[in-house]
């Protein structure tokens, strides 16, 4: 299964030359003590970069030359895996899983090139094992088949009763949707701890499995925190929030188990995602009994949304202002904004961010798209627009990206001025600017200009073909202005490009 290809045979050989090249200044590191003190230093390393692939890869280069990936017999095997794992672990959980398994090789094949007397095993562990089928569950990888190899090989090795290796199995096979392996493997365990039970949980929430979750929760011996919060927070992500809120309440009056701060942070948007002013504030009386307002910031900041989101502005701005400046942060600032500016409410929204100013606060992309919408959707002045616009780019050295620019077209839209809009539409420097161009293209139909209409549907065919919206109302903009048979050519395209408006709809709540 994991036997090396010619070219990674040749790495490996030519990086055991280089570690036999370094055995004289290794030795002294032995002699002298300091190998200790390196290893902890690399290990440190590891542990505050591990997202930071560049520096991993100068790390693995280091470890590799300098003989301290692979330590020499006299070193037990958890020293000898003190770096390795680590890296190994880096590599599972980053963007290039597929590294941890050709480090995996690289290491085998040292360790049976420096050990060819003795043809001892690799000093593997469980946590080998463990970081090797994480990197199958990394949705980056392209392929299920190494998991299902490393399934082999951990059994072959013993590993068929180590709960957290066949844990590791369950959570792997779950990621790669192979559910009747994933409820094998459970099912074959001998032992299973609350762990095991929240693995397969997440796995069947994350597939929206969620009758199936429920199932395994109802058979879980002792639940927890963590079972109950994760099918929360998969009912309110797939905008079920009457079964989100059920949950949390059988789970507080039922089961009396107290929410921590991420069940809350999962319950909250289930609770504006209904609108119920009432149990919002409900939610917020709760969690202030509890103690988490004064503790976590991000519960204070995700009440302030929440308030906001169910159309309670005043109830939103109140709790803002009895939270200490020294508590606030940039969210919370950035959230206040954003409800001022989603009710209107522009010159409320440019004072906050003036007030944010004057404290020091430095903004960021989305509290500059929040001013911004609020300048578009408030009724202010362009130059004011254009004045918070220009500070974003010249004072803070913010990039403007496809949401900035989207705002100032919507500005120029609004104001009538197509042309200048168009002009900034052309110069946007992204291919995810479909929005952009659709927005333009509602504001021709405002204006009837049909001849802009056309150029601006052209761009959006280049962009979206398939997208039926923008050919009825190409369709209708001609119909509005008397081009009939332009119409009809355009419902002619949707026929034969085979486009399907999607219909509307209503739902009641």
């Amino acid at each position: 299964m994991f036997l090396l290809s010619l070219s990674r045979r040749t790495i490996a050989l030519r990086s055991y030359t280089l570690i036999k090249h370094s055995c004289s200044s290794y030795s002294t590191l032995v002699s002298d003590g300091n190998i200790i003190i390196s290893i902890q230093h690399f290990h440190s390393l590891l542990q505050k970069n591990e997202t930071n692939l560049r520096i991993i890869h100068q790390l693995h280069s280091h470890l590799t030359t300098s003989g301290l990936l692979l330590l020499d017999q006299n070193h037990q095997n958890s020293a000898k895996l003190f770096l390795f794992n680590p890296l190994l672990r880096c590599y599972s959980l980053g963007e290039t899983p597929l590294r941890a398994y050709f480090l995996y090789e690289q290491l085998q094949r040292l360790h049976f090139l420096s050990d060819h007397n003795k043809k001892r095993l690799p000093p593997f562990d469980s946590f080998t094992y463990l970081f090797l089928l994480k990197a199958s569950s990394n949705p980056r990888l392209p392929s299920s088949l190494l998991g299902i190899g490393l399934h082999g090989l951990t059994l072959k090795l013993g590993f068929e009763s180590h709960v957290y290796v066949q844990t590791a199995l369950v959570g792997m096979y779950l990621a790669v949707r192979n559910r009747i392996d994933a409820y094998k493997v459970f099912d074959e365990m001998p032992e299973r701890n609350p762990v095991t039970w929240n693995v397969m949980i997440t796995g069947l929430t994350n597939l929206k499995e969620f009758e199936k979750a429920l199932c395994f929760l109802e058979k879980m011996p002792n639940r927890t925190v963590v079972s109950w919060t994760t099918i929360i927070d998969g009912f309110a992500r797939v905008s079920k929030p009457k079964e989100a809120i059920l949950l949390f309440s059988r789970m507080v009056a039922c089961d009396a188990i107290k929410p921590n701060e991420v069940t809350i942070l999962a319950i909250l948007p289930a609770v504006w995602n209904l609108g119920d002013q009432k149990m919002c504030g409900s939610v917020h009386g709760y969690v202030m009994k509890r103690g988490f307002v004064p503790c976590d910031i991000r519960v204070t900041n995700s009440l302030i949304d929440a308030y906001a989101k169910c159309g309670c502005i005043q109830n939103a701005l109140k709790f803002f202002m009895e939270v200490p400046k020294e508590r606030k942060n940039l969210v919370s600032w950035t959230t206040m904004i954003s409800a001022f500016a989603t009710h209107g409410m522009g010159k409320e929204a440019v004072s906050m961010f003036k007030d944010m100013e004057r404290l020091g606060l430095k903004p960021n992309r989305v509290t500059m798209v929040s001013v911004l919408n609020a300048c578009s959707h408030g009724g202010l002045g362009e130059e004011e627009f254009l004045e918070f616009f220009n500070k974003m780019v010249n004072k803070y050295k913010i990039t403007p990206d496809v949401k900035h620019y989207g705002c100032l077209v919507d500005m120029l839209r609004r104001k009538g001025r197509l042309e200048e809009a168009e002009k900034i539409a052309l110069e946007i420097p992204t291919e995810q600017k479909a929005v952009v161009w659709r927005m333009l293209l509602g504001a021709c139909s405002v204006y009837d200009d049909a001849q802009m209409a056309e150029r601006v549907t052209k761009k959006l065919m280049e962009l979206e073909k398939s997208h039926g919206g923008d050919f009825v109302l190409m369709s209708n903009i001609f119909c509005g202005t008397g081009r009939f048979s332009d119409a009809q050519r355009f419902r002619n395209v949707m026929d034969v490009r085979g486009v399907v408006k999607l219909p509307g709809h209503s739902q009641l709540t």
